[in-house]
């Protein structure tokens, strides 16, 4: 007897969302939370790090609002931006996060990105906060890849979304309609490229080659810099103190008039 697999749950994201009580969730989803927003760990990460931020349903809005992006965009304009912003904070949080972690086991930080898909099969609203490298075994579909690359226009960079509130009102209308059509049109028709060099590679399996060696490259890079900063700091202090204090005879006898000088000058 074959068995059907089971279709992923679509709303799970929605149910994270509606709890009363995040703390609810296990450890191994959620990351923390807030009055407004909740972050949890990505199931199938498409960077090293990768979290998910999402707005929590709380009256005024309701999941109907909180569905995607789209809906969003179509209550009105100041609870757009409300949430909005309180989806910033959280990012910033978990950022620092990010950042910690980095630092624990790489030894060096390199950029994060935060942004929304304009498309999501996914139904509650959420955040992407990942790092800059998209270098995971969870990367495996073009889609995937093209979906969250930072220059194709699919992933939509949260500080632009936030620039399209101080833009003119037509622009924002326009923004804000979230096209699909457009967006997906962007999947489509683009080729796999590197992010990092926009060179172009024929398949996934050359892709996450590149892109490991990529981070390779990074990595090696930032190491470099960390044994030159060690071996400077290194260098004894009285090493220091020493070849300052060899250098001043020399400074003074050229500054000491001699005492022969018979300039008359004072």
């Amino acid at each position: 007897m074959t068995t059907v697999p089971s279709a992923p749950n679509l709303a799970i994201f929605r149910s994270y969302a509606s709890k009363p009580d995040p703390t609810t969730l296990p450890p191994s989803i959620l990351l923390s939370h807030s009055e407004t927003c909740l972050t949890v760990f990505d199931a199938f990460p498409k960077s090293i790090f990768h979290l998910l931020v999402l707005p929590r349903t709380k009256p005024p809005l309701s999941a109907r609002h909180l569905a995607n992006l789209r809906s969003l965009f179509q209550c009105e304009k100041s609870i757009v931006k409300e949430v909005l912003m309180n989806l910033n904070e959280e990012a910033n949080n978990a950022k620092k996060m990010i950042e910690e972690e980095m630092m624990k086991r790489y030894k060096f930080k390199w950029e994060i990105w935060t942004g929304f898909h304009p498309i999501s099969s996914m139904e509650h609203l959420h955040l992407h906060v990942l790092s800059a490298d998209l270098y995971s075994p969870k990367m495996k579909l073009k889609k995937h890849y093209n979906s969250f690359h930072p220059g194709l226009g699919f992933f939509l960079h949260l500080k632009d979304v936030l620039s399209w509130f101080d833009a003119e009102p037509w622009y924002y209308r326009r923004m804000a309609k979230l096209d699909r059509s457009q967006y997906e049109l962007l999947l489509k028709d683009n080729d796999l490229c590197c992010w990092r060099c926009d060179r172009a590679l024929g398949s996934m399996p050359k892709l996450k080659a590149h892109l490991k060696d990529e981070f390779d490259k990074l990595t090696k890079s930032e190491k470099a810099k960390l044994e030159r900063k060690r071996k400077r700091a290194d260098v004894p202090t009285s090493s220091v103190q020493a070849s300052v204090s060899d250098e001043r005879p020399e400074k003074v006898a050229r500054v000491t008039p001699s005492r022969d000088d018979d300039s008359g000058e004072v």
